[in-house]
């Protein structure tokens, strides 16, 4: 049964968009405040837990059977493209939590019946489809410096990284690369998914914003990226696991984020 205008009784939120400027301080109290909703919820990670670190370690493996180790890490790298996609249910959690409604799992994924969950699954696919695209590329740039020629262990690969110039060159030019895509998908992302759960607006519409209300403020969302980009390397660096609680507490902080940015 779909809902056009409500979900679960919550209005949606029918005012004209507003963009706002935001300081650094509002970052530290987003981030508080997804620190609030994850304890107040932190049963709900249970799905990173169980599901993102274990996708993420089950793909290294199988590339490293298939020849392909030097994808491992912009596979995983890659991930942070679909942070929005996976954190979809966490801004609704943390939209019901305000509104004093029923915190379930069954409850976080209510959006599925309502009108908004077409745009929110475009925007999905496009994500998606940025993360092919950074793949692609990372495979068109290792085979252009190293060529047709895999390396066979890990060892191997961490050679060629740090005793070759075209190993440096991948370093460089592979960082420089992912904080373009990294930056793309912040723009398109960050303001978008929250809005379409909160308002009725299209996908390009909720694009739109989202690019306004980062270029509008550039400096203190440059610095949120930064700080997203710190977690999930220190998440991941802890074999994944980290990520179990970096990435619901940066999901409900992107809420409160947003909640600061759109009037």
């Amino acid at each position: 049964m779909a809902y056009p205008h409500t979900l679960d009784g919550v209005d949606f939120d029918a005012r004209p968009i507003q963009i706002r400027r935001i300081g650094t301080r509002d970052l530290w109290q987003s981030l508080r405040q997804g620190y609030d909703d994850f304890c107040a919820r932190p049963s709900f990670g249970a799905f990173v837990i169980l599901i993102y670190p274990l996708f993420a370690l089950l793909f290294t493996l199988a590339l490293r059977g298939e020849g392909l180790l030097y994808l491992a890490f912009p596979m995983v790298a890659g991930f942070a493209l679909l942070g929005p996609v996976v954190s979809v249910a966490l801004f609704e959690m943390s939209r019901r939590r305000e509104a004093g409604l029923e915190l379930s799992w069954r409850a976080a994924f209510g959006f599925v019946h309502s009108d908004r969950f077409a745009p929110i699954l475009a925007l999905s696919l496009v994500m998606m489809l940025l993360y092919v695209a950074w793949l692609v590329l990372a495979e068109s740039l290792y085979m252009g410096l190293f060529g047709a020629n895999p390396p066979a262990t890990v060892g191997e690969f961490a050679e060629r990284l740090v005793t070759t110039e075209s190993g440096f060159a991948l370093i460089l030019y592979g960082n420089v690369i992912g904080i373009l895509f990294a930056f793309a998908a912040l723009a398109i992302s960050v303001v978008a998914f929250p809005l379409l759960l909160d308002r009725r607006v299209s996908m390009l519409s909720a694009v739109g914003t989202s690019i306004r209300a980062v270029t509008f403020n550039l400096y203190v969302m440059l610095l949120w990226g930064l700080v997203v980009g710190a977690l999930f390397a220190l998440g991941a660096a802890l074999f994944l696991i980290g990520l179990a609680a970096v990435l619901p507490i940066l999901g409900h902080a992107t809420w409160h984020l947003y909640r600061r940015l759109i009037l």
